[in-house]
């Protein structure tokens, strides 16, 4: 590898725009010690002064170490696995936001009474009884069909003669993950409902409906429960499919559905319409105007959410912070109009506290500033 191909290589991770081929090229490359010190000592000169953040070599290498270790599992790596290692480095090195405009020392946001926090794993559970659970971290529960520790509830392999329905919401600062009876893994996000049977019937099709919210789901393959298929609706759209993963983001205050398939192929039933997706591509629902429009993207920017992980990519400052918001359950407040349309693109992780996350996009550009008052960000 020449030294302009290491430096495209090295420009396209911090970007987020790297390849699965390109990954493993890195990963290899990274095995030498001269080029960690070559890949900290570019990241420092090109990205850290101006970003006026700090790195720690030595942690951020035995850190990338533990990553590449964690994710070498005799399972099957997806490409997602691998981006996900990326995001982790990044992360480690400070690579925060890259704005679209210069860089300059800007005033620091100002803090009153901060009462925003950093959401956990929290769920409500409403059983076939209309009993409603708070399931948190660090609380067990269990029933004749469910065991919950807190951060998921898993519920027993078995099959029914008779649908009867579970719901589990997600506030605003939570998230949760579930086991359906059938081994279908979801993981829900902040703001989420989910209606699901507490078993299906055998040979009937599985179906759950995601009420509202984004859900991330790995579904049991149809070869596992006599073909079934399992089916996803919603208010607008039904997603069909007999075993993949695939992401939905369906909120209430956003007028547009998106489906991201991982893996596999689902099939989009929109009233008289159907689309069929392949990996990497995104279906775009406008619930306004009807229309369905399906586009490639960056399946690790769509789904980084379940692995801890906001990855912003050409994002307008609106979109970030009503993510954020969800999260850390806020409130925000645009005072500035015009930074509502702004674009960004970043890396930034789930336990990390809100003002920092603040400042560290204030450090990138002397045109944004916050302010936070108990629970509401106002962006001046």
């Amino acid at each position: 590898m020449n030294q302009k191909q290491k430096d495209h290589l090295i420009i396209k991770f911090i970007e987020n725009d790297i390849s699965h081929q390109e990954l493993l090229d890195l990963k290899g490359w990274l095995s030498n010690t001269n080029n960690k010190a070559y890949f900290d000592d570019y990241i420092r000169v090109n990205y850290l002064i101006n970003l006026k953040t700090s790195f720690n070599r030595e942690s951020s290498l035995d850190e990338i170490k533990r990553q590449i270790a964690n994710n070498s599992r005799v399972k099957k790596v997806r490409f997602i696995k691998y981006v996900a290692i990326a995001a982790s480095i990044a992360l480690l090195i400070a690579l925060t936001f890259v704005f679209n405009s210069n860089n300059s020392q800007v005033e620091e946001s100002i803090i009153v009474n901060n009462q925003i926090k950093i959401g956990t794993d929290k769920a409500i559970l409403t059983m076939e009884t209309g009993e409603e659970v708070a399931l948190a971290k660090g609380v067990s529960f269990q029933t004749q069909n469910a065991t919950s520790n807190g951060e998921g509830i898993v519920y027993n392999n078995n099959s029914s003669q008779q649908l009867v329905y579970n719901y589990l919401t997600i506030p605003r600062g939570g998230k949760f993950f579930i086991v359906l009876s059938d081994g279908t893994e979801v993981w829900l996000n902040s703001e989420s409902k989910l209606k699901y049977p507490v078993s299906f019937i055998e040979g009937e099709a599985r179906e759950v409906e995601l009420v509202y919210g984004e859900a991330y789901f790995d579904v049991s393959s149809s070869t596992n429960h006599n073909g079934s298929a399992f089916k996803v609706i919603n208010e607008a759209q039904e997603v069909q499919v007999l075993g993949t993963e695939f992401n939905i983001k369906a909120y209430k205050d956003d007028y547009q559905i998106l489906t991201t398939l991982a893996e596999g192929k689902v099939a989009l039933h929109i009233k008289n319409d159907v689309k069929v997706l392949v990996p990497n591509e995104q279906a775009n629902f406008n619930t306004l105007n009807e229309t369905i429009e399906i586009s490639k993207v960056d399946v690790y920017n769509e789904v980084a959410w379940k692995e801890g992980i906001f990855s912003f990519k050409d994002k307008p400052l609106k979109d970030i912070m009503t993510t954020l918001s969800r999260w850390y359950d806020f409130n925000v407040l645009f005072e500035n109009k015009d930074m509502e349309k702004d674009i960004f693109g970043g890396i930034f992780s789930k336990d990390q506290n809100i003002k920092d996350i603040l400042k560290m996009i204030e450090n990138s550009n002397a045109a944004v500033r916050f302010e936070v008052s108990e629970k509401t960000v106002t962006v001046k």
